[in-house]
């Protein structure tokens, strides 16, 4: 059984003490309508809110989807409802710590056991809202905390709504009997919070032993500089102790800027039989909700503060969504950049290769000196003689012709390169993905090397380059003598020195120092290629195949960097959210001030 000794109020805080009368009123606002009106406002605040998303997995995103989900259940579970009806019963939710003796207190209050009192700890159930039963149709249609489902019994179920009436209780007044504000139980505590979040009054249950607990504290700084009118009940106070502790309390409230919150000092007793505290313990805590409960206007001026603290407060707590939301664009831009930087590095080393030689060495020199020491490309010049040849050779040697040597030697070095280059570009931008917080989340163990399938997509890239070449010899020489359209040989022959020519940096076929061996029948070829065709037109040739070339190349790689940019693409938030947010507050902070609302916090602070 739970002891108390006499009522006491207050000592040492006259300034408070003078606050146990009920705000002063606030003139109505003007009606708004259309969509720059408040409500409409703050609807289209409540879509940009969730429209804007926080998937990457930086220090602000936690906080910001939890503030995210915080403002819009406030809009839907206080903020619209109440704005749609100003006259509607002021919603008293009754908060406190673990055992703070919060449900005893609302049962005396309403002079009937409407909330059970258990010692079990944690307690989940639903929470329990009583009204008068005139009022009792405004709560049970459900434009209130909207989230929760009504029910006219008990429930563990903490997602619904206990409906209770007590004719004790004056019209035009409500409790709603929350969770404990540090339950152990998560759940518990979120619920705690949002109904806290739809408080016309937030009266705060603390006891002589925990009124000094964090938890309460963090609420009521909360509730500060949210606005919000506070009440305070300051439980089983021992006797002795009554006039130190209230002081103390009041030191705190001080400390905190809620000096001006009405406190209430309920000391040691016995409960009754129904579990109820004697009603002069209550008295003092009672008429001060009667006088409130029967004044018209100073129940309009709690909710109209409480109303205007909740608007002011969501220009800043979206301003730091917006921040949140540009921090995610910034990241994201961040990761795409050192994806594009490794991805661009492939492309300057794949274009490197093709200036500096590096690219006719081994095999393509081999198969390069063998097509021209032969005479093969003199002889398939001579479309039909070097056909005929080539067809005997093969048939009776059982090997390819040195022209079909000289095009695989090219499309296995292409391929060679393009496998290194993307092996070290998927390595360069999963190392820069796994430094980054925001990047590491994004990860697979797939994405440190290239494709599976980038071999086969590298080989079908050269083959269709090699064959783009030939076209483009046909088009280009298609009216030189030895390149005519029936001359497949020929165009076969000139494609390879074209392709050869695009490995060079010095000219259309490699010279001096870039062939060592085999130069005087280089420079033979060269001479003839020129002689044909114009050492200008086979240069303007190697320039468009290196060229088309380069962007198939680009284009490959392209697709091996879209294996991480279609991540950050599907997490990335719209350009433009943090300045729609932003954009969004300005407007309900502009409809605040035109709606004649933010007068009331003036009004209620005098």
């Amino acid at each position: 059984m739970t002891t108390h000794g006499d009522p006491a109020t207050r000592s040492g805080a006259p300034a408070v003490a003078a606050r146990t009368d009920p705000p002063d009123a606030a003139e109505e606002p003007p009606a708004t309508t259309g969509d720059d009106s408040l409500p409409g406002a703050l609807s289209g605040l409540r879509e940009a809110i969730c429209a804007t998303r926080y998937p990457l997995a930086l220090p602000s995103a936690n906080s910001a989807r939890h503030s995210a989900t915080a403002l819009t259940d406030q809009l839907d579970d206080y903020l619209l409802p109440r704005l749609a009806r100003l006259d509607a019963p002021l919603l008293v939710v009754v908060g406190g710590s673990t055992g703070a003796g919060k449900s005893t207190l609302v049962n005396s209050l309403v002079k009937a056991r409407v909330s059970a009192a258990g010692v079990l700890r944690p307690t989940t159930r639903s929470p329990v809202l009583v009204c008068n039963p005139s009022d009792a149709a405004w709560f049970r249609q459900g434009d209130l905390l909207p989230g929760l489902t009504r029910t006219t019994e008990p429930s563990d179920d903490p997602r619904a709504l206990h409906l209770v009436t007590a004719p004790a209780l004056p019209a035009g007044l409500a409790f709603l009997d929350a969770p404990d504000i540090d339950s152990v139980v998560d759940a518990n505590r979120a619920l705690a919070t949002q109904l806290l979040a739809a408080a016309d009054l937030w009266l705060f249950v603390t006891t002589a032993a925990r009124y000094a607990d964090a938890v309460p504290w963090e609420l009521l700084r909360s509730a500060r500089t949210r606005g919000a009118v506070i009440a305070m009940v300051l439980d089983r106070v021992p006797a002795e102790a009554t006039d130190e502790i209230a002081a103390h309390l009041a030191e705190m409230l001080a400390e905190q800027d809620l000096g001006r919150a009405p406190l209430f000092v309920l000391p040691e007793t016995w409960v009754d039989g129904q579990g109820l505290l004697p009603e002069g313990v209550t008295a003092p805590l009672a008429d001060w909700f009667a006088r409130l409960a029967a004044d018209v206007d100073a129940r309009a001026a709690v909710v109209r503060q409480t109303l205007d603290g909740a608007l002011a407060a969501l220009h800043p707590a979206v301003e730091d969504l917006a921040d949140a939301a540009d921090e995610q664009l910034a990241a994201a831009d961040g990761l795409d950049e050192r994806v594009q930087a490794a991805y661009r590095g492939a492309e300057r080393t794949v274009e490197q290769g093709l200036q500096d030689g590096r690219l006719l060495r081994g095999e393509v020199l081999a198969r390069w000196q063998e097509f021209v020491g032969t005479g093969e490309l003199f002889r398939t010049l001579e479309a039909r003689i070097g056909r005929l040849r080539d067809r005997v050779v093969a048939a009776v040697t059982g090997r390819p012709a040195p022209s079909v040597e000289l095009r695989n030697a090219i499309e296995s070095q292409l391929v060679t390169l393009l496998r290194g280059v993307a092996s070290e570009a998927a390595e360069s931008a999963y190392t820069g993905w796994k430094a980054h917080p925001a990047g590491a989340g994004l990860l697979d163990p797939a994405l440190a090397h290239p494709s599976d399938d980038l071999p086969e997509r590298a080989e079908r890239m050269v083959r269709d380059w090699q064959r783009g070449v030939l076209e483009l010899v046909r088009v280009e020489g298609g009216d030189k003598r030895f390149v005519a359209r029936t001359a497949a040989y020929a165009v076969n022959a000139t494609g390879l020195a074209v392709m050869i020519a695009v490995f060079a940096s010095t000219a259309f076929i490699p010279t001096g120092l870039e062939l060592a061996t085999g130069a005087g029948t280089t420079v033979a070829a060269q001479a003839v290629l020129q002689a044909i065709f114009g050492d200008q037109a086979v240069r303007t040739l190697a320039a468009k195949a290196r060229a088309d070339l380069l962007d198939r190349v680009r284009t490959l790689l392209d697709a091996e960097a879209d294996r991480f940019l279609s991540r950050t693409a599907d997490a990335r938030p719209a350009e433009d959210a943090g300045d729609r947010l932003r954009r969004a507050a300005g407007r309900v902070e502009l409809a605040r001030h035109r709606s004649g609302l933010s007068a009331a916090d003036e009004e209620g602070s005098r």
